[in-house]
């Protein structure tokens, strides 16, 4: 019986890990297409601001993440929050400040 757990227990956990990896595949790839179409394919600027890890230093996760949760008015930032759950947008915003994309 205790095995049965114990195997229970560990394809939640294979399972889980394979939908994380999931997860991050399908956020990188909304970096690259959703926030590069503005931002630059290298986050280096374009229509957007640069998202480089130099140009978002003086900036935390959170403010990032709420800003592409929320957009910014009068810009053509619009908010995600419609379609990213707040740990999806802190995810992106580790990913950028990382410089994965350089």
């Amino acid at each position: 019986m205790a095995s049965r757990v114990a195997i229970a227990g560990l394809m939640a956990l294979l399972s889980a890990g394979s939908s994380l990896a999931e997860d991050s595949r399908r956020l990188e790839h909304v970096v690259k297409q959703d926030c590069g179409s503005c931002h630059g394919l290298t986050m280096k600027g374009g229509l957007g601001k640069p998202l480089t890890p130099e140009a978002l230093a003086g900036v935390d996760q959170q403010t990032i993440a709420s800003i592409i949760l929320d957009g910014v008015p009068g810009t053509a930032m619009p908010p995600w929050r419609p379609l990213l759950a707040e740990s999806e947008a802190l995810w992106i915003a580790n990913y950028l400040k990382g410089g994965k994309l350089q």
